[in-house]
């Protein structure tokens, strides 16, 4: 691996135990900012990163998995914790499964969040399409404002807060457009469905009851493909769970934490 810049992050908390948290495609280290001190209450150290391109994290050239997966490594490694735990929601769940394929070593688990293993077949008229399809408001001057007021309330669950809803707008506003169409770029080639069988440290397999992006059905089916997993819906939430019920998606990784990695605080 070619030397990798550390992404901006922001933490709070202390202890042996760092988990990191990587949002999605159209997130950045502030979807995180209810989930960053409920960790940190439980002894833990709570990272939330900018994924490389977004808010003050130096972007890739070229824009690849692999790429995303070498950044997310040296950020472990420059926080140095003794164990980490890798918290990945939508596309940062697929950074995660990137990361944990090339550097097994680097996690004692995993919770991964509304996403998937494989975004289909890379190259295939489908990915061709929906690239098609999220550029074209892009390409017709929308802007990521825009674009996210158009795509937010989707994703969510049919009775979201209007809180909720304006702070994943405003977080995917941020966004740059140039990383923003290089992330959906990568994530059309992403495919690690092979290697969950490989996965061998506890993982929590989190899916929301109305998420239409990663579907319920998906997650339980790949939770079912990895060893040591296990697998929870979560009620009345969409695709941006931690958002969307940050309370709900917090006790559930804080249970599933206590018995994976638990910390003096939380034993």
């Amino acid at each position: 691996m070619s030397e990798v810049q550390i992404p901006a992050y922001i933490e709070q908390g202390a202890g042996d135990v760092a988990v990191f948290l990587l949002h999605g495609v159209g997130g950045g280290k502030e979807a995180w900012l209810d989930t960053l001190p409920a960790l940190a209450a439980a002894g833990y150290r709570a990272q939330a990163w900018d994924m490389p391109g977004y808010g003050q994290s130096a972007t890739l050239q070229p824009y690849t998995n692999a790429g995303l997966a070498d950044a997310l490594h040296a950020w472990v490694a420059h926080i140095g914790a003794r164990r980490n735990v890798l918290v990945g929601h939508s596309m940062g769940g697929m950074v995660v499964q990137e990361a944990v394929a090339r550097y097994p070593d680097d996690a004692q688990a995993l919770v991964l969040s509304g996403t998937s293993a494989a975004f289909g077949k890379p190259g295939g008229l489908w990915q061709q399409q929906f690239l098609r399809d999220r550029f074209a408001p892009l390409d017709a001057g929308l802007g990521l404002a825009g674009l996210a007021r158009e795509l937010v309330a989707g994703m969510m669950a049919p009775l979201a807060s209007q809180r909720a809803l304006d702070q994943a707008q405003a977080v995917m506003a941020r966004v740059p457009e140039a990383s923003y169409r290089s992330a959906l770029a990568a994530i059309v080639q992403f495919d690690r469905l092979d290697d969950l069988e490989r996965i061998r440290v506890p993982t929590l397999c989190l899916s929301g009851e109305h998420d239409r992006n990663a579907p319920p059905a998906v997650m339980q089916k790949m939770a079912a493909r990895i060893t040591a997993a296990q697998y929870q819906c979560l009620p009345g939430v969409g695709h941006l769970a931690n958002m969307e019920q940050p309370d709900l998606f917090n006790a559930a990784v804080l249970a599933f934490l206590r018995q994976a990695c638990p910390t003096p605080e939380n034993r």
